[in-house]
Protein backbone atom coordinates (compact mmCIF):
# COMPACT_ATOMS: atom_id res chain seq x y z
CA UNK A 1 0.00 0.00 0.00
CA UNK A 2 1.72 3.44 -1.23
CA UNK A 3 1.43 6.35 1.32
CA UNK A 4 -1.16 7.81 -0.41
CA UNK A 5 -3.42 5.10 0.16
CA UNK A 6 -2.82 4.88 3.20
CA UNK A 7 -3.39 8.19 4.56
CA UNK A 8 -6.62 8.08 2.28
CA UNK A 9 -8.04 4.99 4.34
CA UNK A 10 -6.87 6.87 7.60
CA UNK A 11 -8.97 9.87 6.78
CA UNK A 12 -12.01 7.17 5.33
CA UNK A 13 -11.74 5.80 8.24
CA UNK A 14 -15.17 5.98 10.09
CA UNK A 15 -15.27 7.97 13.93
CA UNK A 16 -16.60 4.84 15.93
CA UNK A 17 -17.32 1.01 15.34
CA UNK A 18 -21.01 1.55 13.62
CA UNK A 19 -20.73 -2.28 13.51
CA UNK A 20 -20.72 -2.66 17.33
CA UNK A 21 -23.58 0.00 17.75
CA UNK A 22 -25.71 -1.11 15.26
CA UNK A 23 -25.68 -5.15 17.05
CA UNK A 24 -26.17 -3.66 20.84
CA UNK A 25 -28.96 -1.76 19.61
CA UNK A 26 -30.10 -4.67 18.05
CA UNK A 27 -29.90 -6.97 21.00
CA UNK A 28 -31.66 -3.53 23.14
CA UNK A 29 -34.80 -3.47 20.43
CA UNK A 30 -34.86 -7.65 20.76
CA UNK A 31 -34.61 -7.07 24.00
CA UNK A 32 -37.77 -4.65 24.39
CA UNK A 33 -40.06 -6.51 22.64
CA UNK A 34 -39.86 -9.69 24.42
CA UNK A 35 -40.15 -8.23 27.62
CA UNK A 36 -43.13 -6.87 26.79
CA UNK A 37 -44.08 -10.23 25.25
CA UNK A 38 -42.89 -11.95 28.39
CA UNK A 39 -43.99 -10.40 30.90
CA UNK A 40 -47.65 -8.71 29.95
CA UNK A 41 -49.44 -12.01 31.60
CA UNK A 42 -47.16 -11.72 34.99
CA UNK A 43 -48.27 -8.07 34.96
CA UNK A 44 -51.72 -8.14 33.81
CA UNK A 45 -52.22 -10.35 36.76
CA UNK A 46 -50.16 -8.99 39.60
CA UNK A 47 -50.91 -6.55 42.64
CA UNK A 48 -47.42 -5.53 42.92
CA UNK A 49 -47.62 -4.33 38.95
CA UNK A 50 -51.05 -2.28 39.72
CA UNK A 51 -52.62 -5.05 37.43
CA UNK A 52 -50.74 -2.82 34.39
CA UNK A 53 -49.66 -5.65 31.36
CA UNK A 54 -47.42 -2.29 30.30
CA UNK A 55 -45.68 -2.03 34.13
CA UNK A 56 -42.54 -4.19 33.23
CA UNK A 57 -41.94 -2.69 29.86
CA UNK A 58 -42.44 0.61 30.80
CA UNK A 59 -39.62 0.10 33.72
CA UNK A 60 -37.30 -1.85 30.87
CA UNK A 61 -37.48 1.02 28.33
CA UNK A 62 -36.99 3.65 31.02
CA UNK A 63 -33.62 1.40 32.50
CA UNK A 64 -32.63 1.66 28.48
CA UNK A 65 -32.97 5.20 28.01
CA UNK A 66 -30.75 5.85 31.11
CA UNK A 67 -28.33 3.23 30.19
CA UNK A 68 -27.73 5.34 26.87
CA UNK A 69 -27.56 8.18 28.84
CA UNK A 70 -24.92 6.77 30.69
CA UNK A 71 -23.59 5.01 27.84
CA UNK A 72 -22.87 8.72 26.41
CA UNK A 73 -21.48 10.21 29.73
CA UNK A 74 -18.77 7.17 30.00
CA UNK A 75 -17.97 8.04 26.12
CA UNK A 76 -16.19 11.44 27.54
CA UNK A 77 -14.46 9.53 29.72
CA UNK A 78 -10.89 8.83 28.89
CA UNK A 79 -9.50 5.27 29.27
CA UNK A 80 -6.67 7.18 31.09
CA UNK A 81 -9.17 8.37 33.41
CA UNK A 82 -10.69 5.08 33.61
CA UNK A 83 -7.34 2.88 34.64
CA UNK A 84 -6.73 5.74 37.13
CA UNK A 85 -10.18 5.60 39.02
CA UNK A 86 -10.05 1.54 38.77
CA UNK A 87 -8.71 0.55 42.50
CA UNK A 88 -11.45 3.22 43.61
CA UNK A 89 -14.32 1.49 41.78
CA UNK A 90 -13.79 -1.71 42.85
CA UNK A 91 -13.24 -0.32 46.21
CA UNK A 92 -16.53 0.83 46.06
CA UNK A 93 -17.89 -2.17 44.84
CA UNK A 94 -16.88 -4.56 47.25
CA UNK A 95 -18.24 -1.39 50.09
CA UNK A 96 -21.64 -1.72 47.93
CA UNK A 97 -21.29 -6.06 48.32
CA UNK A 98 -20.76 -5.27 52.06
CA UNK A 99 -23.59 -3.07 52.20
CA UNK A 100 -26.05 -5.74 50.63
CA UNK A 101 -25.28 -7.77 53.80
CA UNK A 102 -26.56 -4.88 56.34
CA UNK A 103 -29.60 -5.50 57.45
CA UNK A 104 -32.26 -2.37 56.91
CA UNK A 105 -30.00 -1.75 54.00
CA UNK A 106 -30.00 -4.23 51.65
CA UNK A 107 -33.04 -5.70 50.01
CA UNK A 108 -33.97 -10.06 50.07
CA UNK A 109 -36.08 -10.98 47.35
CA UNK A 110 -36.83 -15.37 46.78
CA UNK A 111 -34.24 -15.55 50.10
CA UNK A 112 -31.32 -13.95 48.26
CA UNK A 113 -29.99 -10.81 49.42
CA UNK A 114 -28.51 -8.67 46.40
CA UNK A 115 -30.08 -5.51 45.78
CA UNK A 116 -29.82 -1.97 47.60
CA UNK A 117 -33.12 0.12 47.84
CA UNK A 118 -32.62 3.39 45.67
CA UNK A 119 -36.71 4.11 46.71
CA UNK A 120 -37.39 4.52 43.21
CA UNK A 121 -35.72 1.15 41.96
CA UNK A 122 -33.35 -1.13 43.02
CA UNK A 123 -29.30 -1.61 42.39
CA UNK A 124 -27.67 -5.17 42.22
CA UNK A 125 -24.15 -4.11 42.73
CA UNK A 126 -23.08 -7.40 41.63
CA UNK A 127 -23.64 -5.85 38.51
CA UNK A 128 -21.43 -2.91 39.12
CA UNK A 129 -18.65 -5.68 40.45
CA UNK A 130 -18.57 -7.22 37.09
CA UNK A 131 -17.18 -4.07 35.12
CA UNK A 132 -15.20 -2.59 38.40
CA UNK A 133 -13.65 -6.20 37.88
CA UNK A 134 -12.70 -5.31 34.71
CA UNK A 135 -11.39 -2.26 34.62
CA UNK A 136 -9.25 -3.23 37.98
CA UNK A 137 -7.99 -7.09 36.88
CA UNK A 138 -6.54 -4.69 33.80
CA UNK A 139 -4.76 -2.40 35.71
CA UNK A 140 -3.91 -4.79 38.03
CA UNK A 141 -2.07 -7.02 35.27
CA UNK A 142 -0.14 -3.96 34.09
CA UNK A 143 1.18 -2.81 37.09
CA UNK A 144 1.91 -5.93 37.78
CA UNK A 145 3.65 -7.16 34.20
CA UNK A 146 7.69 -7.05 35.53
CA UNK A 147 6.87 -9.87 38.05
CA UNK A 148 3.82 -11.52 36.30
CA UNK A 149 5.50 -14.80 36.64
CA UNK A 150 6.21 -14.81 40.31
CA UNK A 151 3.57 -16.83 42.09
CA UNK A 152 3.69 -14.49 45.23
CA UNK A 153 4.09 -10.98 43.94
CA UNK A 154 1.52 -11.12 41.11
CA UNK A 155 -1.09 -13.93 41.71
CA UNK A 156 -1.35 -14.14 45.29
CA UNK A 157 -2.54 -10.40 45.56
CA UNK A 158 -5.21 -11.08 43.28
CA UNK A 159 -6.40 -14.26 44.63
CA UNK A 160 -6.70 -12.27 47.80
CA UNK A 161 -9.10 -9.75 46.83
CA UNK A 162 -10.96 -12.16 44.63
CA UNK A 163 -11.56 -14.23 47.72
CA UNK A 164 -12.63 -11.13 49.47
CA UNK A 165 -15.25 -10.52 46.88
CA UNK A 166 -15.84 -14.14 46.44
CA UNK A 167 -17.32 -14.53 50.53
CA UNK A 168 -19.26 -11.35 50.36
CA UNK A 169 -20.92 -13.15 47.16
CA UNK A 170 -21.75 -16.17 48.86
CA UNK A 171 -23.61 -14.68 51.57
CA UNK A 172 -26.06 -13.14 49.33
CA UNK A 173 -25.81 -15.85 47.67
CA UNK A 174 -24.80 -14.97 44.44
CA UNK A 175 -22.88 -18.04 42.75
CA UNK A 176 -23.28 -16.77 39.23
CA UNK A 177 -21.73 -13.56 39.65
CA UNK A 178 -19.09 -15.19 41.42
CA UNK A 179 -18.20 -17.21 38.57
CA UNK A 180 -18.07 -14.94 35.89
CA UNK A 181 -15.98 -12.37 37.84
CA UNK A 182 -13.76 -15.39 38.79
CA UNK A 183 -13.64 -15.83 34.98
CA UNK A 184 -13.21 -11.77 34.25
CA UNK A 185 -10.02 -11.76 36.49
CA UNK A 186 -8.42 -15.10 35.36
CA UNK A 187 -9.17 -14.40 31.91
CA UNK A 188 -7.54 -10.85 31.87
CA UNK A 189 -4.29 -12.75 33.93
CA UNK A 190 -4.05 -15.33 31.25
CA UNK A 191 -4.25 -12.54 28.31
CA UNK A 192 -2.03 -10.96 30.06
CA UNK A 193 0.61 -13.38 29.86
CA UNK A 194 1.12 -14.70 33.36
CA UNK A 195 2.64 -17.48 34.14
CA UNK A 196 0.85 -20.40 32.79
CA UNK A 197 1.59 -22.90 35.35
CA UNK A 198 -0.76 -20.72 37.91
CA UNK A 199 -3.14 -21.35 35.64
CA UNK A 200 -2.90 -25.19 34.85
CA UNK A 201 -2.91 -25.44 38.80
CA UNK A 202 -6.40 -23.56 38.94
CA UNK A 203 -7.58 -26.14 36.37
CA UNK A 204 -7.54 -28.59 38.94
CA UNK A 205 -8.18 -25.97 42.10
CA UNK A 206 -11.05 -24.17 40.87
CA UNK A 207 -13.43 -26.91 39.92
CA UNK A 208 -12.92 -29.04 43.27
CA UNK A 209 -14.00 -25.25 44.70
CA UNK A 210 -17.37 -25.61 42.82
CA UNK A 211 -18.05 -28.62 43.65
CA UNK A 212 -17.33 -27.93 47.30
CA UNK A 213 -19.74 -25.40 47.31
CA UNK A 214 -22.37 -27.26 45.57
CA UNK A 215 -22.03 -30.25 48.46
CA UNK A 216 -22.14 -28.07 51.20
CA UNK A 217 -25.33 -25.94 50.17
CA UNK A 218 -28.68 -28.06 49.63
CA UNK A 219 -30.09 -25.70 47.36
CA UNK A 220 -27.29 -25.59 44.84
CA UNK A 221 -27.15 -29.57 45.22
CA UNK A 222 -30.99 -29.54 44.53
CA UNK A 223 -30.47 -27.29 41.26
CA UNK A 224 -27.74 -29.83 40.34
CA UNK A 225 -29.65 -32.56 40.62
CA UNK A 226 -32.93 -31.16 38.73
CA UNK A 227 -30.27 -30.27 35.87
CA UNK A 228 -29.33 -33.93 35.78
CA UNK A 229 -32.43 -35.37 35.06
CA UNK A 230 -35.25 -32.85 35.39
CA UNK A 231 -38.09 -35.19 34.43
CA UNK A 232 -37.88 -37.28 37.60
CA UNK A 233 -39.18 -34.38 39.15
CA UNK A 234 -40.75 -31.89 37.25
CA UNK A 235 -43.00 -30.48 39.72
CA UNK A 236 -40.34 -29.80 41.96
CA UNK A 237 -36.52 -29.45 41.17
CA UNK A 238 -37.11 -29.44 37.69
CA UNK A 239 -40.20 -27.30 37.21
CA UNK A 240 -37.88 -24.41 35.80
CA UNK A 241 -35.68 -26.46 33.17
CA UNK A 242 -38.79 -28.75 32.40
CA UNK A 243 -40.63 -25.87 31.04
CA UNK A 244 -37.64 -24.45 29.83
CA UNK A 245 -37.18 -27.19 27.55
CA UNK A 246 -41.15 -27.79 26.42
CA UNK A 247 -40.78 -23.68 25.63
CA UNK A 248 -37.93 -25.04 23.15
CA UNK A 249 -39.83 -27.49 21.64
CA UNK A 250 -42.89 -25.80 21.54
CA UNK A 251 -40.87 -23.04 19.31
CA UNK A 252 -39.38 -25.92 16.45
CA UNK A 253 -38.07 -24.12 13.57
CA UNK A 254 -40.06 -20.84 13.21
CA UNK A 255 -41.99 -20.67 17.01
CA UNK A 256 -45.45 -19.84 17.15
CA UNK A 257 -45.59 -16.47 16.54
CA UNK A 258 -44.26 -13.31 18.63
CA UNK A 259 -46.97 -13.16 21.93
CA UNK A 260 -48.22 -16.53 21.63
CA UNK A 261 -46.34 -18.88 24.10
CA UNK A 262 -48.01 -21.15 26.49
CA UNK A 263 -45.18 -20.94 28.66
CA UNK A 264 -44.83 -17.44 29.69
CA UNK A 265 -48.55 -17.68 31.10
CA UNK A 266 -47.80 -18.57 34.96
CA UNK A 267 -45.58 -21.54 33.76
CA UNK A 268 -42.05 -20.92 33.42
CA UNK A 269 -40.59 -18.67 36.40
CA UNK A 270 -38.92 -15.61 35.23
CA UNK A 271 -39.73 -15.65 32.20
CA UNK A 272 -38.68 -11.84 31.40
CA UNK A 273 -35.88 -12.67 33.11
CA UNK A 274 -33.34 -15.33 33.77
CA UNK A 275 -35.22 -17.57 31.59
CA UNK A 276 -36.15 -14.73 28.38
CA UNK A 277 -34.29 -16.78 26.34
CA UNK A 278 -36.87 -19.95 26.35
CA UNK A 279 -39.69 -17.52 25.56
CA UNK A 280 -37.70 -16.31 22.09
CA UNK A 281 -37.44 -19.83 21.79
CA UNK A 282 -41.01 -20.70 21.92
CA UNK A 283 -42.92 -17.45 19.98
CA UNK A 284 -39.66 -17.02 17.46
CA UNK A 285 -38.44 -20.55 16.98
CA UNK A 286 -34.96 -21.77 16.02
CA UNK A 287 -34.57 -19.05 14.03
CA UNK A 288 -35.12 -16.15 16.76
CA UNK A 289 -32.31 -18.14 18.87
CA UNK A 290 -30.13 -18.29 16.04
CA UNK A 291 -30.10 -14.60 15.73
CA UNK A 292 -29.55 -13.45 19.16
CA UNK A 293 -26.33 -16.07 19.08
CA UNK A 294 -25.23 -14.55 15.65
CA UNK A 295 -25.62 -10.99 17.67
CA UNK A 296 -23.40 -11.73 20.17
CA UNK A 297 -20.94 -13.26 18.30
CA UNK A 298 -20.83 -10.27 16.12
CA UNK A 299 -20.45 -8.30 19.38
CA UNK A 300 -17.90 -10.54 20.82
CA UNK A 301 -15.80 -10.47 17.74
CA UNK A 302 -15.84 -6.84 17.15
CA UNK A 303 -14.55 -6.58 21.12
CA UNK A 304 -11.49 -8.92 20.56
CA UNK A 305 -11.14 -6.53 17.41
CA UNK A 306 -11.09 -3.57 19.29
CA UNK A 307 -8.90 -5.13 22.04
CA UNK A 308 -6.74 -6.59 19.50
CA UNK A 309 -6.44 -2.60 17.62
CA UNK A 310 -5.26 -1.40 21.00
CA UNK A 311 -2.70 -3.89 21.12
CA UNK A 312 -1.48 -3.04 18.27
CA UNK A 313 -0.74 0.60 18.92
CA UNK A 314 0.49 -0.83 22.38
CA UNK A 315 -2.18 0.12 24.71
CA UNK A 316 -1.81 -2.45 26.88
CA UNK A 317 -4.72 -1.15 29.52
CA UNK A 318 -7.23 -0.56 26.97
CA UNK A 319 -6.77 -3.68 24.79
CA UNK A 320 -7.00 -5.69 28.14
CA UNK A 321 -9.97 -3.61 29.33
CA UNK A 322 -11.66 -4.48 25.79
CA UNK A 323 -10.66 -8.43 25.68
CA UNK A 324 -11.81 -8.56 29.66
CA UNK A 325 -15.42 -7.25 28.84
CA UNK A 326 -15.84 -9.55 25.80
CA UNK A 327 -15.14 -12.51 28.43
CA UNK A 328 -17.55 -10.68 30.35
CA UNK A 329 -20.11 -10.14 28.23
CA UNK A 330 -19.15 -13.98 26.25
CA UNK A 331 -19.06 -15.97 29.53
CA UNK A 332 -22.52 -14.15 30.84
CA UNK A 333 -24.33 -15.03 27.68
CA UNK A 334 -22.84 -18.26 27.25
CA UNK A 335 -23.89 -19.43 30.76
CA UNK A 336 -27.60 -17.58 29.78
CA UNK A 337 -27.95 -19.97 27.21
CA UNK A 338 -26.50 -22.95 28.20
CA UNK A 339 -28.99 -22.89 31.53
CA UNK A 340 -32.28 -21.73 29.24
CA UNK A 341 -31.28 -25.03 26.97
CA UNK A 342 -30.37 -27.33 30.11
CA UNK A 343 -26.91 -27.64 29.09
CA UNK A 344 -25.85 -26.43 32.85
CA UNK A 345 -27.44 -25.78 36.04
CA UNK A 346 -29.59 -23.18 36.77
CA UNK A 347 -27.36 -19.98 37.98
CA UNK A 348 -29.64 -17.04 38.44
CA UNK A 349 -27.89 -14.98 35.75
CA UNK A 350 -29.99 -12.52 33.12
CA UNK A 351 -29.04 -12.89 29.24
CA UNK A 352 -27.25 -9.33 29.07
CA UNK A 353 -29.10 -5.86 26.92
CA UNK A 354 -32.15 -8.35 26.35
CA UNK A 355 -33.13 -9.62 30.56
CA UNK A 356 -35.19 -7.39 31.92
CA UNK A 357 -32.76 -5.88 35.08
CA UNK A 358 -32.12 -2.49 35.67
CA UNK A 359 -28.77 -2.77 36.68
CA UNK A 360 -27.71 -5.42 34.59
CA UNK A 361 -28.72 -3.20 31.50
CA UNK A 362 -27.34 -0.03 32.37
CA UNK A 363 -24.00 -1.73 33.15
CA UNK A 364 -24.03 -3.32 30.33
CA UNK A 365 -24.37 -0.17 28.34
CA UNK A 366 -21.65 1.44 30.34
CA UNK A 367 -19.49 -1.74 29.50
CA UNK A 368 -20.25 -0.89 25.61
CA UNK A 369 -19.28 2.95 25.88
CA UNK A 370 -16.24 2.09 27.37
CA UNK A 371 -15.32 -0.26 24.13
CA UNK A 372 -16.28 2.55 21.95
CA UNK A 373 -14.30 5.08 23.75
CA UNK A 374 -11.19 2.15 23.91
CA UNK A 375 -11.85 1.98 19.59
CA UNK A 376 -12.88 6.05 19.13
CA UNK A 377 -9.24 6.42 21.06
CA UNK A 378 -7.50 3.66 18.54
CA UNK A 379 -9.28 5.32 15.68
CA UNK A 380 -7.99 9.32 16.34
CA UNK A 381 -4.16 7.82 17.14
CA UNK A 382 -4.08 6.09 13.61
CA UNK A 383 -4.90 9.03 11.84
CA UNK A 384 -2.55 11.17 14.20
CA UNK A 385 -4.39 13.19 16.25
CA UNK A 386 -4.09 13.95 19.77
CA UNK A 387 -7.02 12.53 21.65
Amino acid sequence: MTAASLGASRRTLPEYDETLVWVVLALLAIGLVMVYSASIATAEGSKFTGFRPSYYLMRHSLFVCIGIAAGVAAFRIPVQTWQKLAPYLFLLGVVLLALVLVPGIGRAVNGSRRWLSLFVFNMQPSELMKLFAVLYAADYTVRKGAVKHTFRKAFLPMFAVMALVGALLLLEPDLGALVVICVIALGILWLGGFNIKVFAGLLFALPAALAALVIVSPYRMQRVVGFMDPWSDPFGKGYQLSHALIAFGRGEWLGVGLGASVEKLFYLPEAHTDFLLAVIAEELGFAGVCAVIVLFAALLVRAFAIGRQAAFLDRQYAALTAQGIAVWLGVQAIINIGVNMGVLPTKGLTLPFLSFGGSGVVVNCLAVAVLLRIDWESRRMMRGLSI
